[in-house]
């Protein structure tokens, strides 16, 4: 079994020691990149890990030691329900962490899914993001991701048109498999970021995951096969059973 070195994969005993071990990263990462460029560009993903994560990033021990004032939000994708539905990422976010933080409203950036048609939240969040970071390809400095069953990551699901997309920075797609509308950061974006972290849990993951990791190169089928960043660091942080099949 080989997997591509690139891939920097730490394996935690628990889902806990996962999302501690996540908290950290996050907390010591964005100290860096403000450091460095003065703010941390951050993209969350939804999910039951995260939500796990998010729970811990607002608790006692962890929200006092992030630099939320200089921390900017943003998603990777975005389910086409409104603004305050239980499937919709960002609200899910808000409600474990955004609102028991001390984080100014400005620095949340959400898709904005209430506009109508689909495409015309993607064009909205794709000029959110040129005036946020330039007209040049955006770099962020954390792109969180999460894997589905299936292979798909964000929402560039498997077999549809969103894989092959090079000038978007944002699409709009319908996804059949799940009868839904969804608006997504593109490959192209997500690979430009300095660091893209995964993070997956359970036994139900870890055949996706030896498949994505050691199959061949196959993105219509299998598209987190697409993430690869171009100059930036690929982590998986994954717990024990997740992480199964990987020996």
């Amino acid at each position: 079994m080989t997997i591509d070195p690139k891939n920097k994969i730490e394996v935690f005993d628990s889902p806990e020691l996962l999302g501690k071990a996540a908290a950290e990263f996050i907390i010591k990462l964005a100290n860096e990149s403000i450091a460095a460029r003065g703010k941390f560009s951050l993209s969350l993903s939804g999910g039951s890990t995260p939500e796990q994560l998010f729970v811990l990033l607002s608790s006692e021990n962890y929200k006092n030691r992030m630099p939320w004032t200089k921390t900017f939000v943003f998603w990777g994708d975005e389910r086409y329900v409104p603004l305050n539905d239980s499937r919709n990422n960002a609200f899910v976010a808000k409600n474990l962490l955004l609102d028991k933080i001390d984080i100014p409203a400005t620095n949340i950036l959400r898709m904005p899914v209430n506009l109508e048609p689909a495409i015309a939240a993607a064009r909205a969040y794709e000029q959110t993001l040129k005036d946020f970071f330039g007209n040049d390809l955006p770099q962020f400095d954390l792109i969180m991701l999460g894997v589905g069953e299936n292979a798909h990551t964000a929402s560039l699901f498997p077999h549809t048109p969103v894989i092959n997309e090079k000038k978007e920075w944002v699409s709009a797609l319908y996804v059949d498999e799940v009868k839904m509308y969804r608006v997504t950061m593109t490959a192209p974006v997500i690979n430009n970021a300095r660091n893209v972290l995964f993070l997956a849990a359970g036994p139900s993951k870890a055949e996706v995951l030896k498949t994505v990791l050691t199959s061949p190169f196959q993105p219509d089928k299998y598209p987190a096969q697409l993430i690869s960043p171009v100059n930036g660091n690929l982590f998986w942080f994954l717990d024990k059973k997740a992480a199964a099949l990987l020996v």
